[in-house]
């Protein structure tokens, strides 16, 4: 009965006139449009966004294309694919199920890390080359995997019962890497033989691995780095005796595990990161000096192109100054070449690169805009190589041959136009202004060669499906990875007549330009008044939500229901300038919220918006802004649907949370203002709570004391809670249950059951 519920609240905005012209009763109902979109197809393989390749890279050499792709059978599991950048057709390199055609369990830590990760997949999740492109290193369901491109092979390395994890290639093919029960191992590929690095991790004591910050939030994923002649090995030593245990309650579907996780909250101690400096032929380890304050974090580690130097980034507790070292790794004496610092906080980035000649390409937000400089060795900046009213978003590569530089932005003509993402060309050698190498109209991801010669770039917008090309560094195409072509093959193909085009706008906040999408139902009659779902993250983050590129397939089941999707970019969320980014510091919740508030004005002020039916909907951040939107009286929102909130961010981890807010200690009234229960008085319509009963991420707490608090004062609201899931909801049958939910509270509280005509 309630998919039967569901699948004629889908088909209503195209079969409400039938139904009218039968006049009900005994007639039969309509036919179901083919049409039309349902939840059941949406979560079911194949995948209607079609073939997608990810963690598409060039091989060092140029000649080979690799990438990983979703079987059609399981969109879950991934096998590793390449293609020739010259003629002929991709072929399959590694076949997850042919060589571990059962998964089984991964370890605690690889399941955290790939959590991190934000890995749903299972197969082959991650791969590495070698520096000349002979090997393509592949960890799968616990094991690595080595496939040799001179033999077309693939040799299985390790069958051990532990996981290895983060595992590499050396850069000179020489050795595999890989992390075992907390310590480092390296195997000699020509022998087979393994030697240990370390031999002293377990327990509170982990080994070249990133600590649970790192990979949460600093967008660090490794703890180890190998010299480009395979010398030396950098690797970090974690220690987390200093670090809280917060007994956290695993719920799943055969029971409960009390997890005593170390998860160092926001003003209490974190774990502390020490450097060391390994010898490949000696085996000496030595330590290297990152200054008597162990109160910091290890931002990013990185080595001179001629391995004589180690550079590390040394960002302060709270993160308003970042240092740059340069390091002697057969002493491991340092000293500072570059100090970045800021009133609000300092962001790391991975738009460090070493050059040939010993100086170094980095960026900085001096202007108020995220931009790249050149730099001599001894930290000297030389000369701006970007500048202009917008940020620089990435560097993708470095030609040295031609002093060409590579770089994402959301800009036009030297100003900022953050709907859309191209790749621009520039120059280290002299003052230039940027080329646009990638042509407009959408949103470009790349990812660039070695060399910087040749890109592969993943394109999409709102009228076609994500798409994957080589080119040559000029913008030139030269062949297909995933065309993904949107014709008769294509399983979106039937709901293409369906799929409507988002309007994009602006509107302004405090003299800041917010940049909005709105998408209407299929059979939009702007005479007629429609409900309107509001999708919000709100939050700081590293990419944007209003882009035009290739939305979710979920917005559809939304415009079916008959609702109006809308979503803005508040003050706060995104790449944008410093003051743009800033604004919520010390205060989370305010500001967006603010934005929010005009976004509904606005909605209010256009003639098909049903004032009275309005919602929310969001996830994580995205909860926590529903409930804030939920609890301010001037949104005047009927319904909202928070998933994994956090509702008190003193329970939220140090790194992200004291970037924003500083420390529960030094601001307890901006924590107090941001905590949800002091807002529940206002609340102004029906609520959905949603939270994964085992998340790591955002703990259950947050949602438990605002369960408790909601029904001590005798407030009515829905929950949905997911046994054994993490911060997100993960499989094809999980989320059709998660979205059918979605659809009922909605066709409820703003949709078909919400009046009476």
């Amino acid at each position: 009965m309630r998919t039967l519920l569901l699948t004629s609240t889908l088909l209503m905005a195209v079969a409400g006139s039938a139904f009218a012209q039968t006049g009900g009763g005994a007639s039969a109902p309509p036919e179901a449009d083919p049409a039309v979109l349902t939840p059941e197809r949406v979560f079911s393989d194949p995948g209607l966004s079609g073939p997608v390749a990810k963690g598409v890279s060039l091989s060092p050499d140029g000649a080979l294309v690799a990438f990983l792709r979703s079987r059609p059978d399981d969109v879950s599991v991934q096998d590793l694919w390449a293609a020739p950048t010259g003629a002929g057709e991709p072929f399959k390199l590694i076949d997850a199920r042919a060589l571990v055609p059962e998964a089984g369990e991964l370890s605690e830590a690889e399941k955290a890390r790939r959590e991190r990760m934000r890995i749903s997949e299972r197969g082959v999740v991650e791969y590495s080359w070698d520096s000349q492109g002979r090997y393509i290193l592949a960890p799968l369901e616990g094991d690595i995997y080595l496939a040799n491109r001179a033999d077309d092979t693939v040799k299985r390395l390790t069958a051990t019962p532990a996981d290895e994890i983060d595992a590499k290639v050396s850069p000179k093919g020489t050795y595999v890497s890989y992390v075992r029960d907390q310590d480092l191992v390296i195997q000699d590929l020509a022998t087979n033989t393994e030697t240990p690095v370390t031999t002293d991790g377990d327990g509170l004591i982990t080994w070249a691995t990133a600590e649970f910050i790192a990979q949460e939030e600093m967008d660090r994923d490794t703890g180890y780095w190998w010299s480009p002649d395979e010398h030396y090995i950098a690797l970090q030593r974690t220690d987390e005796s200093g670090v809280d245990v917060v007994p956290r309650l695993d719920i799943n579907a055969s029971g409960s595990t009390v997890v005593q996780q170390r998860y160092p909250r926001a003003g209490r101690p974190n774990a502390v990161v020490d450097l060391y400096v390994h010898d490949v032929t000696t085996g000496r380890r030595i330590k290297v000096d990152l200054g008597s304050n162990t109160d910091i974090y290890l931002g990013r580690v990185d080595w001179s192109a001629d391995g004589k130097t180690l550079y590390v980034q040394r960002q302060s507790r709270d993160q308003k100054t970042l240092d740059l070292l340069a390091v002697d790794p057969a002493t491991g004496a340092s000293h500072v070449i570059v100090t970045q610092t800021s009133t609000t906080w300092v962001d790391l980035t991975d738009d460090f690169h070493a050059l040939k000649d010993g100086g170094f390409i980095w960026s900085d937000e001096s202007t108020g805009w995220r931009h790249l400089y050149l730099y001599d060795k001894d930290g000297k900046k030389v000369r701006p190589i970007t500048r202009g009213l917008y940020p620089v978003k990435g560097l993708n590569g470095i030609n040295e041959a031609t002093g060409e530089v590579f770089f994402t932005a959301s800009m036009h003509a030297g100003t900022e136009l953050p709907i859309e993402q191209q790749m621009f060309r520039a120059s280290f050698r002299r003052t230039t202004t940027p080329v646009q190498v990638t042509t407009s109209g959408g949103w470009w991801g790349v990812s660039m060669n070695k060399t910087a010669t040749a890109y592969v770039g993943n394109y999409s917008d709102p009228g076609t499906p994500p798409r994957s090309g080589l080119y040559k560094s000029d913008g030139t195409f030269v062949r297909w990875i995933e065309e993904n072509k949107l014709d008769e093959h294509h399983p979106f193909w039937p709901y293409r007549s369906r799929l409507r085009t988002p309007e994009f706008g602006t509107l302004e906040s405090h003299g800041q330009t917010l940049v909005w999408r709105i998408t209407t139902p299929p059979g939009f009659d702007p005479a007629k008044k429609y409900p309107v779902v509001m999708q919000v993250y709100g939050g700081p983050s590293t990419g944007a939500g209003v882009m035009k590129s290739w939305q979710p397939i979920t917005n559809q089941l939304l415009t079916e229901a008959g609702y109006i999707v809308f979503r803005l970019d508040n003050r706060g969320e995104g790449d944008r300038s410093a003051a743009f980014r800033s604004a919520q510091y010390l205060h989370m919740g305010t500001v967006e919220t603010e934005d929010q508030v005009l976004a509904a004005n606005y909605l209010r002020t256009l003639p098909y918006v049903d004032a009275s039916r309005m919602a929310v909907m969001g996830w994580s951040y995205g909860g926590f802004m529903s409930l804030n939107m939920l609890t301010e009286p001037k949104m005047g929102l009927a319904a909202a649907a928070a998933g994994g909130p956090p509702t008190n961010w003193a329970l939220y981890d140090t790194h992200y949370t004291e970037r924003f807010m500083s420390t529960p200690q030094a601001n307890a009234e901006g924590y107090a203002g941001t905590d949800v229960l002091n807002r529940l008085d206002n609340l102004t319509g029906r609520l959905l709570l949603m939270h994964g009963m085992a998340d790591d991420n955002v703990v259950f707490e947050n949602t438990t004391r605002l369960m408790d608090a909601l029904q001590a004062r005798s407030i009515p609201f829905e929950l949905m809670v997911y046994p054994g899931q993490r911060h997100g909801i993960r499989g094809n049958p999980r989320q059709l249950q998660q979205w059918r939910t979605y659809l009922d509270f909605f066709d409820r509280t703003i949709g078909s059951r919400s009046h009476t005509e």
